[in-house]
């Protein structure tokens, strides 16, 4: 099957113009999972949304303290009940939390019952209801596979119309039928929380009730890019290190002349040097059979971070550095393979006086562009 990428995709319209959302989403992406939290506060508006981010940020607080997804979950809920028997302003919650091999496990407190999209189908998960000694939590548990996902919503999508054009608003029952409808007609997972909002906002009429959020997180191919750079300290870990990258699934990149000549070693290929487009800008890139693209080190990276973000119509599409750069903005998981040994000639003054960072510079403000692109990145230092 490969890599599996899970993608998120979220619709949200406020109660009010020009007033913030009650609902809260965030998610978090790691090399284990995909976990999605979504928090409705209780009203809309500035105070809702204040709610809703203090119950988000409560379960993300937990979840990197090394607690499990429901001991978290059961500590927030616990606070919210607290906050609701004081009468104070409290958040209904959703968490989502799906593994690399689709293994989903969904709680649930308090919000609408999630859908799972399954091709042309959907249909309302069944899970099981539970007490933990304050609140009633539901346990829903799935896997997703190539194709499939989850749909997740607020309240203000299920009560839709209520009074109006529904006596108990959409409901659950609604809300899946139009999805499926959606689905048979061939409209792809990533279009329906765009879709469902709009159909939600039409139900709710000239007067909203409540804000309105969805949430779809589907499965799907996930592109993979490997790159290697700089040679491991210890030559004693050069086979091991280009093993563990060559077994990775995914495109393969190599940057750095010192690197490549290990690479090519390992496989026992030649090095071949593409002087063709080289200039006084362009660093020269080599070949080596079993690798998708070989190019010069850190002239090179500096010059990817440097054309970041950039007109694309303004690059050259044959140059080692815009394709470099196109790979590594079209991956959705990067593995970077980071060797320390120190390059003598990147000591040389000549590189600080045209501005070039060494490795190990410029590799972490890359890391930190690829992060804010939302992409997933794996580092392994050798």
């Amino acid at each position: 099957m490969g890599y599996l990428y899970f993608e998120v995709e979220t619709a949200q319209r406020s109660k009010y113009d020009r007033s913030p959302s009650g609902d809260v989403v965030e998610v978090i992406q790691t090399k284990e999972h995909t976990t999605i939290i979504l928090c409705d506060g209780l009203g809309s508006g500035v105070k809702a949304n204040i709610f809703a981010a203090m119950a988000a940020a409560r379960l993300k607080e937990l979840l990197s303290s090394d607690f499990s997804m429901r001991k978290a979950f059961t500590n927030t809920v616990v606070t919210m009940e607290e906050a609701k028997q004081a009468d104070m302003p409290y958040s209904a919650m959703t968490v989502v939390r799906i593994l690399n091999d689709g293994l989903t496990t969904i709680l649930s407190y308090e919000t609408p019952t999630p859908l799972f999209l399954a091709g042309k189908t959907a249909y309302p998960l069944k899970g099981r209801v539970y007490n933990n000694g304050t609140a009633f939590i539901t346990e829903l548990n799935c896997v997703v596979n190539l194709g499939e996902g989850i749909l997740i919503t607020s309240d203000g999508v299920t009560q839709a119309g209520i009074g109006k054009r529904f006596t108990l608003g959409w409901e659950t029952e609604g809300l899946n039928s139009f999805v499926n409808t959606l689905l048979q007609k061939g409209e792809l997972p990533k279009h329906l929380p765009k879709l469902v909002e709009e159909q939600a906002v039409q139900h709710w009429g000239p007067k909203q009730g409540d804000d309105v959020t969805i949430v779809v997180c589907s499965a799907r191919k996930g592109r993979v890019v490997n790159l290697f750079t700089g040679p491991p300290t210890n030559p004693a870990d050069d086979d091991s290190a280009f093993e563990s990258f060559f077994a990775e699934p995914g495109v393969k990149l190599i940057c750095g002349a010192s690197t490549s000549k290990i690479a090519a070693r390992y496989l026992n290929k030649p090095l071949k040097v593409n002087d063709d487009e080289s200039d006084s800008i362009t660093p020269p890139d080599y070949e080596i059979e079993g690798v998708d693209l070989v190019t010069e080190g850190a002239v090179t990276l500096n010059q990817v971070f440097n054309i970041w973000d950039e007109d694309s119509q303004k690059l050259n599409p044959d140059s080692p550095v815009t394709i470099l750069y196109s790979l590594l903005s079209a991956a959705n998981r990067v593995n970077f393979y980071l060797g320390r040994a120190k390059n003598p000639a990147s000591e040389d003054i000549s590189f600080t006086q045209m501005g070039i960072l060494r490795r190990e510079k410029i590799m972490p403000l890359i890391i930190e562009k690829l992060k804010l692109e939302g992409k997933l990145v794996v580092v392994k230092y050798y």
